[in-house]
């Protein structure tokens, strides 16, 4: 049977209007031709009209229609985690040759060249493909088998593909151009997932876990694959008219996959996983009889998962009558429900609970038989429905009352008591037919009490302690456990007015659950890796537990059989069951459900409330902020222990902090974003308080004592003398200047979130300007010089000019734009007097010996003066270029603001008219204050520009041209001269702006002439030197003893660097005008530059000569884009 969606309506079945009534679907009926000829249409669909119209609709719906893909999440659960295994086997290789391709696929599509990025991933993964074969150890791995190399090969290479086919998918032009391509690799993707999928999670599970049980993995993923891609689904791009499309006929070439497609997935689900076992165990497969049940097993168990997948169309391409399929179902779930019980019993029952069975031979054989195939028989015909008649109801309660005393004898209940069994089994099955809340009491009562008896008759009497605890409080814990098991169904089945019970039961019964696993998990974590050998409770258990619980809770949930706030508390304790994973401590689990329980409220508990505004009051958002923030400080002990595991040392109280703080605004992201996302104050106070965690886990300023709280767990961490032993003792560096640092960027941070008003006050933009300054100029005077207090005032200073002069030159003031020009001229002044005075201070103390190397002899103590002389002027270098850049960005930044400001009043004279008429629609109040904003912002106009603030250009260019020459005496300075460096400090000059005084000339057509003249003008020079120095020295290596005499080579290196004058010049030129030349030109110097690329002794002039070459190149193809652009517009 096909799902819901997409059956037609003649043959979708009755839906009943009761929700809580279990109904079971059905198809059309057999007699019925799934499909009809012409001349029975009639009977069918009426007159030939009728038919002809229901035909175009299916042809219509059936049409090709680009849309995006819908089964980005399907295919994302299969291709996701196989990419990751892949990247784990490549390696760094492969994740390198990745990330930069798929950077500059990015890079084109971000600049609209689709076909570009298309191509840029498929020769990313390309590249990543071969890069993978040779960084893998797939040959390595398997050097003995060659053929299962190749076949690893092919499948990580056949994988590497369909993920490039579903990245192909998310190009929408493709599927415009060529739609018949995209709906062949949809159909390919969905055909080839489920094969390569399961393949690669079992080989991923197989690395994890060992061998032995590889074929069951196999099995386990192979259905679980055939189930997301085999049933049918509609294609993505396929038109679909609503009413059409829930009311009429879907055609079978809507469905994703054909028959074909649907045969192979069929057999790979039935024959794979056996075929695997037998290539993998061809040596013992027949050797026991539990060898011959794991063959049978490997059949059946996924034969009778087809015939369940057949209730939901998997079967379509066999028959569409839905008789036949009920019959194939029937008669064959038969069968392979025998075969699979019979093996179970074999490989299971007999071989791991053998000791439970108290019936000697053959009969326990026979009761186990009746028990396990009659509780099989008894859920298979109740779940397809075969319960609903009077006849049928008998049946199932004779079987279920033969069922429970069978297992009871077999277990060695008391003959005395075995009715009691019966009798539970009697109420069971009434529960089921008549759904009878009494009948189901019974059952828990009567179920209880022989649980209870089996529990004190194996295991009460045992003196053993299992992780930490007795055993028989653990038997208590697991009774009353399965007691609630039992007893949830049937509060499940209570009248809505008392589902409270429901939740009761299931929350009681995860707490339990929780405890349980938090002991045992934990116990096996701590001993396994010391003295045990053996792990108490697997990981997969706590997975498994975790995903079958959250399952449940989802079901019920749909079935409103519990309420929102337990579903939430349901979810927050199953999920974090999970942290026991990640982290091997008794309170995680408790601390993660805390934490859950504090972050998920915005997402869980107000998701059915109106969309329009604010699902949540702003006092319940400051309730739940709070809630969080006290979750958290809970929370600290954990949060200690993960940073010493991360970090493998105790973190320091500062980082501490830090973490605490950034995990409590990161869980508050969800109560800003899903309910208060239109309140700006909260969205600032949310950056405020991360960047706050942010900046101490990053500088791990000095907590005060009393900020801190020292617990038993972090006093003992910090008393280890493991520290010590290992780190040895380290001098520790003053830290108080960080909170300076922190302070500073806070406050910056306040500023331009708005959270200081200081646009609209003048005097509190004073004190923040003077109170950043002072803050950073202390800051690098405490962590960088440390020597003289004169210094330290002139660096403060500084400091407090550069801030003050960006705040006021970002927002002026009404005689800031007067002042502003003597503050730059006084940190220019203030530039050299620094320079000069730290070398004399830090000299004349040295000479009077009050740095601490009085103890050096004479020359030692010069040496070691110079050097730091020369570090510290260095140091200096750096933070006045620092200081030139942020004044000429800002300035820069200004300049383009009022440009674009001109521009607006320039458009805002053509419509003054119509805003004045739409003016006198604005209401009286929002006028005036609209009028009091406009007044009190400080900004720049056009004729403040012109008359107060033409300083700006001049000293905008004053400040580039002093960031960039200090930049070029650094370059000198760390890496003597590099070639490399003026590549990226030339860049610094696209700052400058046209002047009335230097840059007259200068716009914003020749912003890139700069660049190119300070990049061929340094070469040249510093080539002019490298020669000279050679020449001077005798330094002119390898060149000289080739090259002749010392003439020879300087004339011939000179000559060289002539030769690429000509692409420099016309270049240079041509960035400065862009007037086209002759096409011949730039073309007739590439020859020019050969031979200074080829023959010359110098680097420089290598890279002279290839920057012609490009120059040249770029200037030909700039002037040919030119050109076909004025064609097109003529």
């Amino acid at each position: 049977m096909l799902p819901p969606e997409l059956q037609p309506r003649s043959f979708r079945p009755y839906i009943s209007s009761s929700a809580s009534t279990p109904s079971f679907p059905s198809s059309y009926n057999g007699d019925q031709n799934p499909n009809p000829s012409p001349t029975s249409s009639s009977l069918y669909f009426g007159e030939t009209t009728t038919r002809s119209r229901r035909s175009s609709s299916s042809m219509k719906n059936s049409r090709f229609s680009p849309s995006s893909f819908i089964h980005n999440a399907r295919i994302a659960v299969a291709l996701v985690p196989s990419a990751a295994f892949l990247l784990d086997l490549g390696g760094a290789p492969v994740v390198a040759t990745l990330v930069v391709g798929l950077m500059i696929a990015y890079i084109l599509d971000s600049l609209n060249f689709k076909s570009g990025s298309f191509f840029a991933v498929w020769f990313s993964l390309i590249a990543a493909q071969i890069a993978f074969f040779f960084s893998s150890s797939l040959y390595y791995t398997f050097s003995s088998y060659l053929s299962l190399a190749l076949l690893a090969a092919f499948t990580c290479a056949l994988t590497n593909f369909l993920i490039g086919v579903w990245v192909s998918l998310q190009f929408k032009w493709i599927q415009i151009e060529y739609p018949a391509i995209v709906l062949a690799l949809e159909r390919l993707l969905f055909a080839c997932t489920p094969l390569v999928a399961s393949a690669l999670f079992t080989w991923a599970t197989v690395s994890a876990v060992g061998m032995i049980n590889a074929a069951y993995y196999l099995m386990v993923f192979s259905c679980i694959f055939y189930w997301l891609y085999s049933i049918p689904r509609a294609s993505s791009f396929k038109s679909k008219q609503e009413v059409g499309y829930h009311g009429g006929q879907v055609p079978e070439d809507s469905f994703i996959l054909g028959q074909l497609e649907s045969c192979v997935h069929t057999l790979n689900l039935i024959f794979f996983p056996l075929f695997f076992h037998i290539a993998s165990h061809y040596f013992v497969m027949f050797s026991s009889a539990a060898a011959v049940c794991d063959l049978l097993l490997l059949f059946f168990i996924p034969f009778l998962f087809q015939l369940y997948a057949s209730t939901r169309g998997a079967l379509w391409w066999v028959t569409k009558n839905e008789h036949q399929l009920h019959r194939i179902r029937i008669a064959n779930g038969a069968v392979a429900l025998v075969f699979v019980v019979l093996c179970l019993e074999v490989r299971v029952v007999f071989h791991s609970f053998g000791r439970y069975i108290h019936v000697p031979p053959p009969l326990n054989y026979l009761l186990v038989t009746v028990t396990m195939l009659g509780g099989a028989v008894a859920a298979g015909t109740y779940a397809v429905g075969m319960v609903s008649d009077a006849f049928g109801s008998i049946v199932f309660t004779v079987l279920a009352v033969i069922v429970s005393g069978a297992g009871a004898v077999v277990v060695g209940f008391p003959f005395l008591f075995l009715p009691l069994p019966c009798v539970a089994g009697f109420y069971l099955a009434r529960f089921f037919t008549k759904k009878s809340l009494s009948s189901y009491s019974a059952f828990v009562a009567l179920g209880s009490l022989m649980v209870t008896w089996f529990v004190m008759h194996n295991y009460w009497d045992l003196n053993i302690w299992i992780a930490g605890m007795s055993l028989k409080s653990f038997c208590k814990l697991i009774v009353g456990s399965v007691m609630l098991a039992m007893a949830v169904p049937g509060l499940a089945v209570l009248p809505p007015k008392l589902r409270f019970l429901t939740e009761a039961g299931l929350i009681s019964h995860a707490l339990l659950l929780c405890y349980i696993e938090n002991n045992f998990f934990n116990y096996s974590n701590v001993y396994y890796y010391g003295m045990d050998d053996d792990v108490m409770y697997p990981s997969y258990m706590v997975v498994m537990t975790t995903f079958a619980g959250l399952a449940i809770v989802r079901r019920l949930s749909v079935d409103q059989r519990i309420g929102s706030k337990a579903v939430w508390i349901l979810i927050c304790l199953y999920s974090s069951k999970l942290s026991m994973l990640f982290m091997a401590s008794k309170t995680v689990l408790w601390v993660s459900a805390v934490l859950l329980l504090a972050v998920s409220p915005p997402m869980l508990l107000y998701k059915e409330k109106s969309k329009t505004a604010s699902k949540m009051k702003p006092w319940q958002g400051y309730v739940h902020a709070g809630i969080v923030t006290l979750s958290v400080w809970f929370c600290r002990e954990t949060i200690f222990e993960a940073l010493q595991w991360w970090n493998g040392r105790s973190p320091s109280d500062g980082l501490l902090l830090g973490s605490c703080i950034v995990l409590t605004g990161l869980a508050c992201v969800p109560i800003v974003a899903l309910h208060f996302s239109h309140v700006m104050a909260a969205k600032r106070c949310l950056v405020l308080v991360v960047a706050t965690g942010l900046l101490f886990v990053l500088m791990q300023p000095p907590i005060p004592m009393s900020w801190t709280y020292h617990s038993d767990l972090i006093k003992s961490a910090r008393q280890s003398a493991d520290d010590i032993s290992i780190y040895g003792f380290m001098a520790s560096k003053p830290t108080w200047p960080s909170w300076l640092l922190i302070s500073a960027i806070l406050l910056t941070l306040a500023a331009v979130t708005s959270v200081i008003p200081i646009k609209y006050i003048v005097e509190l933009r004073t004190f923040y300007a003077i109170a950043v300054g002072i803050a950073l100029g202390i800051y690098i005077s405490a962590e960088y010089f440390l020597q003289a207090a004169i210094l330290h005032a002139l660096i403060i200073v500084t400091m407090v000019c550069t801030s003050v002069f960006v705040v006021f030159t970002h927002l002026p003031s009404a005689s800031s734009t007067k002042l502003l020009p003597w503050i730059f001229a006084l940190i220019v002044a203030l530039f050299p007097v620094t320079y000069l005075l730290e070398g004399q201070v830090r000299f004349n103390k040295s000479i009077l010996g009050e740095i601490g190397i009085e103890d050096m002899t004479g020359e030692d103590n010069k040496v070691a003066t110079l050097l730091a002389i020369e570090g510290a002027r260095t140091s200096l270098l750096g933070l006045y270029a620092a200081i030139f850049m942020l004044i000429a960005l800002e300035i820069k930044f200004e300049l383009a603001s009022l440009m674009r400001e001109k521009f607006a009043e320039k458009g805002g004279l053509r419509h003054s008219q119509s805003s004045q008429s739409n003016s006198a629609v604005v209401p009286p109040r929002m006028r005036f204050m609209q009028q009091r904003r406009a007044s009190t912002t400080p900004t720049f106009t056009i004729k403040r520009m012109a008359a107060e603030g033409a300083w700006m250009p001049a000293v905008g260019n004053v400040a580039t041209v002093m960031c960039f020459a200090i930049c070029l005496i650094l370059n000198m300075h760390l890496t003597g001269g590099s070639n490399r460096a003026i590549f990226f400090l030339a860049p610094i000059l696209l700052l400058l702006n046209q002047d009335s005084d230097f840059f007259a000339g200068f716009g914003d057509k020749q912003r890139y002439f700069p660049v190119t003249v300070a990049i061929s003008g340094y070469l040249v020079l510093t080539t002019l030197y490298s020669i000279w120095e050679n020449i001077w020295h005798g330094n002119a290596g390898w060149g000289i003893d080739i090259g002749g005499p010392d003439w020879i080579f300087a004339v011939k290196n000179l000559a060289l660097l002539i030769l690429t004058f000509p692409s420099h010049i016309l270049f240079n030129l041509f960035v400065w005008s862009y007037t086209k030349q002759a096409d011949s030109k730039p073309l007739l110097t590439i020859p020019l530059n050969l031979p200074s690329v080829i023959i010359t002794d110098i680097i420089k002039i290598k890279i002279l000569g290839l920057l012609g070459v490009i120059y040249s190149l770029a200037q030909y193809l700039i002037s040919r884009q030119h050109y076909l652009s004025g064609l097109k517009y003529i």
